[in-house]
């Protein structure tokens, strides 16, 4: 069965809340909400959302700049929602890097309409992802390294997989344990580190200078498909 995409509610309105996390939970999303924007960055990093829908008015910090910080450090889709009818307000939040705004009140079926939209143009189902020499099928669960056979673990597949779906995203170490081993807690452990020098053994052409799986120290790792050194934003 394949997971469930998590989406994070940012909204100080806790009617609207509750019916966005309702309406959503009924459509087939794990959904989490917080009411302050001083919380939404670090909610983000535990919660590895696929989405987050964003108010712009919010105590703490304003959804403006909540979607800047987060978009300096990835590519998570964000959804704004404001009572700002203004052109200049929808102007800078698509400038600061929201995937789609919409002006409160809005439609309930067309707000569902607007996160599938999003979540399918910036988090599409990866079948399949070609890494140099090295084709791996998702569906079938095969993997070819030149024309020939390349054998990958389950849990190989299930880590590429997570990574190719968030492609130059940084995917902490904690995500994983949780998401693919399922702990509910993180452990002191070095299963994902493992795990991943072991997957690149057989899919890079030097382990030393990785052009696909690379290390982000402190914090966990990301793929480049295209092949090149990746540069985590400052």
């Amino acid at each position: 069965m394949p997971q469930k995409k998590r989406i994070l509610v940012v909204e100080d309105d806790r009617a609207l809340a509750r019916v966005l996390r309702d309406n959503l939970t009924f459509d087939g999303f794990e959904v989490e909400w917080v009411a302050n924007g001083s919380l939404a960055e670090a909610k983000v990093s535990a919660l590895n959302p696929d989405l987050v829908v964003l108010d712009i008015t919010l105590p703490g910090r304003d959804g403006f700049e909540i979607c800047g910080a987060l978009r300096q450090r990835g590519r998570v889709p964000i959804l704004m929602l404001t009572a700002r009818g203004q052109k200049a307000d929808k102007l800078k939040g698509l400038d600061l890097g929201a995937d789609d705004y919409m002006t409160k009140p809005f439609d309930l079926e067309e707000f569902l309409a607007r996160v599938r939209a999003v979540l399918r143009r910036t988090r599409p189902s990866y079948d399949a992802v070609t890494l140099g020499a090295v084709t791996v099928d998702f569906i079938s669960q095969t993997a070819r390294h030149s024309g020939n056979n390349l054998h990958l673990t389950h849990r190989e597949f299930e880590i590429l997989q997570y990574l190719a779906e968030r492609p130059g995203q940084v995917v902490e170490r904690s995500v994983l344990l949780r998401e693919l081993w399922g702990y509910k807690q993180t452990p002191f452990t070095r299963l994902v580190d493992n795990a991943i020098a072991r997957l690149r053994k057989k899919i890079e052409p030097d382990i030393h200078q990785p052009q696909f799986i690379h290390t982000v120290r402190g914090d966990g790792y990301t793929l480049t498909p295209e092949g090149r050194t990746f540069v985590p934003a400052s």
